[in-house]
């Protein structure tokens, strides 16, 4: 394994964290155009959760990407993120949202992106120490 990747924690953890974008995007992309969305979802607050998980997907995206490109070689980067890419939308396809209510929903996948921030910044304070 080390002549494929000699940093395979790195590597574990970037798949995770890209995976973890990869199903929150398919699920935030599902709620645009905002005219479009059924009337459970039209109110303020699942319009502000709607918002907030954009940023937060943008902030990790960004974070998850620095943390690869720091931290892997640039193959590795790439094979893995296109494996992710690839199978993502399978995965999201299995996850059965049991709650059906879109407020409770986007509230859920604001904590799962907070705790893979969190995540981010512990195991990638490091990496991103290197940069500045």
């Amino acid at each position: 394994m080390s002549t494929i990747e000699p940093n395979w924690l790195s590597l574990v953890w970037f798949a995770g964290l890209a995976t973890v974008c990869g199903v929150a995007f398919l699920i935030v992309a599902g709620k645009f155009p905002l005219d479009a969305r059924p009337d459970a979802a039209r109110s303020l607050p699942a319009t502000l959760l709607i918002i907030g998980n954009v940023v937060l997907l943008a902030m990790l995206l960004a974070g998850t990407g620095l943390y690869g490109y720091v931290e892997l070689r640039w193959s590795t980067l790439v094979v893995v993120s296109g494996l992710i890419f690839l199978f993502t939308p399978a995965l999201f396809e299995e996850w059965r949202w049991p709650l059906r209510n879109a407020t409770i929903e986007l509230s859920v996948l604001v904590g799962i992106q907070i705790l893979a921030l969190a995540v981010l910044a512990k195991v990638g304070g490091s990496a991103f120490a290197i940069l500045s």
